[in-house]
């Protein structure tokens, strides 16, 4: 798992969850080894997880990804749909997309299949 802050700053990695370990196992492991939301501080999350107070989640079965509101007529028609479309523009899964392109990561590891993932990303976040 990671978190990010509005600067697309990490400020929590956790490594080793196997692809088949749902979020919401992942999240609450994570709350169980020292990530803590700032008091006054939320976290957007995707629409698999909880509305809480410190964790915001799209409203379900109402229009989300920015695609759908591209075209100039498809503009947010109610308070659900713009708060998607606004979660949507906030959402930090460019953080990623940061990550892979800032930190250095050798290409050797491409190679090696003998190791982790998880282990790779590690690594990765010790060399920032």
């Amino acid at each position: 798992m990671l978190a990010c802050d509005i600067d697309l700053n990490f400020t929590f990695i956790s490594c080793g969850w196997e692809g088949s370990a749902t979020d919401t196992k992942a999240l609450i492991s994570s709350l169980n080894n020292g990530f803590q939301v700032p008091e006054g501080k939320f976290f957007l999350v995707g629409g698999g997880y909880a509305n809480t107070p410190s964790f915001l989640a799209p409203y379900r079965g109402v229009r989300y990804h920015l695609k759908e509101f591209q075209s100039g007529q498809r503009r947010p028609r109610n308070y659900k749909e713009l708060f998607n479309l606004r979660h949507a523009i906030l959402r930090n899964r460019d953080s990623f997309g940061v990550f892979e392109k800032t930190i250095p990561y050798p290409q050797s590891w491409y190679i090696s299949s003998h190791r982790e993932p998880s282990q790779d990303t590690g690594s990765c976040c010790g060399f920032s």
